[in-house]
């Protein structure tokens, strides 16, 4: 008797959690949105276009929850550690996390197998610009004052290993100069840095200073992309200008790896509706973005081919 007892109280428990994933999302509970960077930075602005979007799609609260500090690593480890319930999702960036996980120095608490990948969100080109005030017109001007000034020339970044660092890295290699490069964390306080003159120039995405050019108080040098940004059509790429640079920054929604199979439909379908709807690719446009929505299989080859170049930004960030 107390075997089949004992039956009847799997089975139950069994059927509970299967009926606790079918009722997701339970509406009176709010989902996570975790960014890993502070309040102004390109993250975080395209968060905030496209979680409102999400929430209506899903029919649920989805609060955004800005986790900064160390180059994005704290908040990519929040997505990590978090229950795989599917009320905790966010923002992965890639060329950072696999430059995280990928260098032992930053003893990382993730690697790739922590996340599930869910959904390619958009791509946001680099671009190195200057106060409209500076002596450099142009990119090669840029260059030429490296040159003659070794490490003098200061240009500011988002983080650590972020697609900003890298691009720096890339012009030093491309161009055979030093720079001073100062991180700082977050896109927001790295453009306060070079509106305020405190560096020389600024290395960032195109989105992120779409209105201070347009006012005036910068002006880009190059787009550090395979092609002309079409936001700013007039302005010559680094290759078109003599040195193979390319950089940028891909967002993506993950969550922590383990989700019911249930949660995990659920959100995939509302991320694809989200980022393919007329209304999300409009409003990212409006702010110089462009949506580029993969879904959860092709967003898994393509960091499997940042992987591949991951580890030798890595090794040039230690030499650098």
């Amino acid at each position: 008797m107390r075997g089949f007892i004992r039956l009847i109280l799997i089975a139950a428990a069994a059927l509970a959690a299967t009926a606790a994933g079918a009722e997701y999302p339970i509406k009176s509970r709010a989902i996570n949105f975790v960014v890993a960077f502070p309040p102004g930075g390109g993250t975080d602005t395209t968060a905030r276009v496209m979680v409102p979007l999400l929430e209506k799609e899903l029919g649920v609260p989805v609060q955004i929850v800005n986790k900064g500090g160390a180059g994005g690593q704290i908040g990519f480890g929040e997505i990590a550690r978090a229950k795989p319930d599917g009320y905790t999702i966010g923002y992965l960036i890639l060329p950072t996390v696999p430059t995280i996980y990928f260098d032992p120095d930053r003893q990382a608490t993730f690697s790739r197998k922590s996340f599930d990948l869910l959904a390619m969100q958009d791509s946001d080109p680099g671009v190195l610009a200057v106060q409209t005030s500076s002596p450099y017109k142009t990119f090669q001007d840029f260059i030429d004052a490296a040159k003659a000034t070794p490490a003098k020339i200061k240009v500011c970044t988002s983080g650590i290993m972020s697609d900003d660092h890298i691009a720096a890295m890339m012009t030093e290699r491309a161009a055979g100069v030093k720079l001073a490069i100062v991180h700082f964390d977050g896109g927001g306080p790295s453009r306060t840095a070079i509106l305020g003159g405190h560096v020389d120039g600024y290395y960032g995405n195109a989105s992120e200073i779409r209105s201070q050019v347009a006012g005036g108080e910068l002006r880009i040098l190059a787009v550090l992309d395979g092609k002309r940004n079409r936001f700013y059509p007039d302005v010559k790429t680094a290759e078109e200008q003599g040195y193979r640079i390319v950089s940028g920054v891909y967002r993506g929604v993950a969550a922590p790896v383990g989700m019911p199979k249930e949660a995990r439909d659920v959100l995939t379908n509302a991320l694809k509706k989200v980022i393919t709807g007329d209304e999300f690719v409009k409003r990212m446009e409006n702010i110089s973005y462009d949506a580029l929505y993969m879904d959860s299989a092709g967003y898994n080859a393509f960091w499997n081919d940042f992987e591949a170049g991951a580890k030798s930004w890595v090794e040039m960030g230690k030499q650098n």
